[in-house]
């Protein structure tokens, strides 16, 4: 076993640990199906939880998108997203002829799962921000490829702003029932439908 697979499985083990990390597939079964799980987005731990979600089988083919500038400012955090979780890199300072959604259309086309946030950049309100158009984009190149709503619930919590130290709580991840763009579906009426699917999920209060 490599070093990676190592550190991976420790990973999940400890996220496991800290948050109760249960997945709770509500509208599909976790099969090896080539698919884009696309959730809310509060935390740098969310595409942790997910993968930490996800059956081992299926985590070496599911790729998070990690922002290059981020995730390879140091060398640890460089080898982590690379090594252990595979990351698609998206290069947030980019020029005006580079296509932002290359790398993730390159996965798509070499079959892998993405995990993506369409807010794009991390939300603390608890309501998802309006989704970018990426989501669209890919659902209309890609048909055949599953999108998957997802619901993180409670990991904000875990490591609050300005906080080096995860707190130990309980946190879930659901998956939804998959759905594609529809005949003639625009942009916007798509994006928002897509973000009520993933609002759908969240947990109701007791």
């Amino acid at each position: 076993m490599t070093r990676a697979s190592l550190m991976g499985q420790l990973l999940a083990f400890v996220a496991r640990l800290i948050t109760g990390t249960q997945g709770h597939w509500k509208g599909c079964p976790p099969e090896a199906l080539q698919r884009i799980y696309f959730a809310n987005h509060q935390s740098h731990l969310d595409w942790v939880l997910i993968w930490a979600a996800l059956p081992g089988e299926l985590r070496p083919h599911t790729r998070p998108i990690a922002a290059k500038d981020y995730w390879t400012k140091s060398p640890f955090k460089h080898w982590l997203t690379r090594e252990v979780f595979n990351a698609v890199y998206v290069d947030r300072q980019r020029t005006d002829d580079q296509d932002p959604l290359e790398p993730l259309l390159q996965a798509l086309r070499a079959g892998d799962s993405l995990v993506i946030f369409p807010e794009g950049t991390r939300n603390h309100t608890g309501e998802p921000q309006a989704f970018k158009s990426g989501l669209y984009h890919l659902a209309e190149q890609f048909p055949q490829v599953q999108l998957v709503p997802t619901w993180i619930d409670n990991v904000q919590r875990v490591m609050p702003k300005g906080e080096v130290v995860p707190v130990p709580i309980l946190c879930t991840v659901t998956f939804g029932a998959p759905m594609a763009l529809a005949p003639g579906e625009d942009k916007r009426a798509f994006l928002a439908r897509a973000r009520d699917a993933v609002i759908a999920l969240r947990p109701r209060a007791q």
